[in-house]
């Protein structure tokens, strides 16, 4: 068995300092650090649980296997906040027949991200 420590994702964008203001400042993710100089210098994002790291450049088109799934306490009003600063949303808050609610929205190249709201009735929120 792997004992992992820490994880993080990985994302190489087509423009750093565009990835960093959606990151940074439309998501508005806390900054876990920062490393490297110029354009293409890191940034690493708290993600919950978890880190995202917007480092370096690419030219190559976003991967439609790589998605973001974010847990938020209240989708709707995470879709008000987003809508207002001008996230790209490509589904608005629904109830999924899973139970889960769901908005997507994409990031600036096109990475689709999943926030999620757990609702108090199901069964993620406990184990009968």
């Amino acid at each position: 068995m792997v004992h992992v420590l820490s994880s993080r994702v990985l994302l190489r964008p087509a423009d750093p300092e565009r990835s960093r203001r959606f990151y940074g400042e439309t998501l508005a993710l806390p900054v876990y650090r920062e490393f490297g100089t110029g354009p293409e210098r890191g940034t690493v994002y708290f993600l919950g649980g978890g880190h995202l790291e917007v480092s370096g450049r690419t030219e190559a088109v976003p991967s439609p296997t790589m998605q973001l799934w974010l847990q938020v306490a209240d989708a709707d009003a995470a879709y008000q906040e987003l809508a207002e600063r001008g996230a790209e949303v490509l589904r608005p808050p629904l109830r999924e027949p899973w139970g889960l609610i769901e908005m997507w929205i994409a990031d600036p190249d096109g990475h689709r991200i999943a926030l999620v709201e757990v609702p108090a009735d199901h069964p993620l929120r406990y184990r009968p």
